[in-house]
C-alpha cells in the first residue's frame, strides 16, 4: 500500500501528528514519510544542518514502522500539496487550531491545504486522544455530488481498524431533507455495505435552532466516543454560505476528535 505522508512543523503539536501517522501506518501495514517545507530563515547559514538534525530527532520518534524524512525550501501549503501527489494513500496533519498558528495551519488555512492535497486527510490537534483505535467513525450524511471520495477515504481507514460507521443525519422540525441528500444517505448505505464495513443509520432530532450541522454532529460524536468524524472538506451547493466556518469547528473541535476529510 502506498504510505502516509506527515507534513510536520518542529511543533510539540506535530508529535501528535506523527503518533498517528505511525499509528495508522502499522495498521495499513505501510510506512511514514515525515516532510518539512523549510522556511526562509531555515535556508541561511547553517539552517540546513539544523533543519537536518531536527529531522532525524523526528524521525526517531517512529519505531514501529518504516520511515523516511524529507524536507526542501518551498511553500509550506504549495509543497505539501506536491508532495501529496507522490504516491501516498492518507495525509496525517495536526491543526494548531483557532488560535495561535505555526506555518499557518490553523483554522482556515487548513481547510484551504486539505482541498489542496491529493489525497484524503486525517487531521488531528495536539489533544487528540491516544491511543485511539478508530472504532467508531462518524459520518454526517452531506448533499455532495462526488460523495463517493468521502466513501472511499471512510472505507480506506476503517477497513484496517474494524470500524463501525454511524451515517449521521440531523432532523430539523418542518424540514425536509433535499432529494440529493436522501440518495446520499442511500448511496453510503450501498457502498458501506459493498465493502463490508459495518455500520449503523443514527438520526436525531435537533434539540436547538441553528441552520448549522458542526455543533450538533461534534455532540453526537462525543457521546459515542467516535474515533474520528468524516467529512467531504468542499462545501455541498446546500450549505456553501456556512460550510466554511462549520467545517472549520469541525477541523478545531473541543475534544480533539480527529477528522477525515476528503476533497
Amino acid at each position: 500500500m502506498a504510505n502516509i505522508l506527515c507534513p510536520i512543523d518542529f511543533s510539540e503539536i506535530s508529535a501528535c501528528a506523527i503518533a498517528y501517522a505511525e499509528l495508522v501506518a502499522h495498521r495499513f501495514l505501510t510506512s511514514v514519510t515525515l516532510f518539512h517545507a523549510m522556511e526562509k530563515q531555515e535556508t541561511r547559514g547553517d539552517g540546513h544542518e539544523r533543519v537536518h538534525a531536527t529531522m532525524e530527532e523526528q524521525r526517531r520518534l517512529v519505531t514501529m514502522v518504516p520511515v523516511e524524512a524529507q524536507f526542501r525550501p518551498i511553500d509550506f501549503m504549495h509543497g505539501i500539496a506536491e508532495e501529496s501527489g507522490n504516491g501516498h494513500a492518507l495525509m496525517v496533519c495536526a491543526t494548531h487550531g483557532p488560535h495561535g498558528l505555526k506555518q499557518s495551519l490553523f483554522g482556515s488555512d487548513m481547510l484551504k491545504l486539505v482541498r489542496k492535497v491529493k489525497v484524503p486527510s486525517l487531521v488531528v490537534q495536539g489533544h487528540s486522544p491516544l491511543p485511539n483505535h478508530f472504532g467508531t467513525i462518524v459520518m454526517p450524511v452531506a448533499a455532495h455530488t462526488d460523495i463517493d471520495h468521502l466513501l472511499e477515504a471512510v472505507t480506506l481507514l476503517a477497513k484496517p481498524f474494524g470500524s463501525t460507521v454511524h451515517i449521521y443525519r440531523l432532523i430539523r422540525p418542518g424540514e425536509e431533507p433535499s432529494e440529493a441528500l436522501l440518495r446520499n444517505k442511500d448511496r453510503m448505505e450501498s457502498f458501506l455495505r459493498q465493502k463490508q464495513v459495518p455500520f449503523i443509520n443514527a438520526e436525531e432530532p435537533s434539540h436547538a435552532f441553528s441552520v448549522g450541522f458542526s455543533g450538533a454532529t461534534i455532540a453526537y460524536a462525543e457521546r459515542v466516543n467516535a474515533g474520528c468524524i468524516a467529512i467531504m472538506s468542499v462545501a455541498s451547493e446546500e450549505y456553501r454560505y456556512i460550510a466554511d466556518a462549520e467545517k472549520e469547528r469541525l477541523l478545531t473541535n473541543p475534544k480533539g476528535i480527529p477528522v477525515l476529510c476528503a476533497a
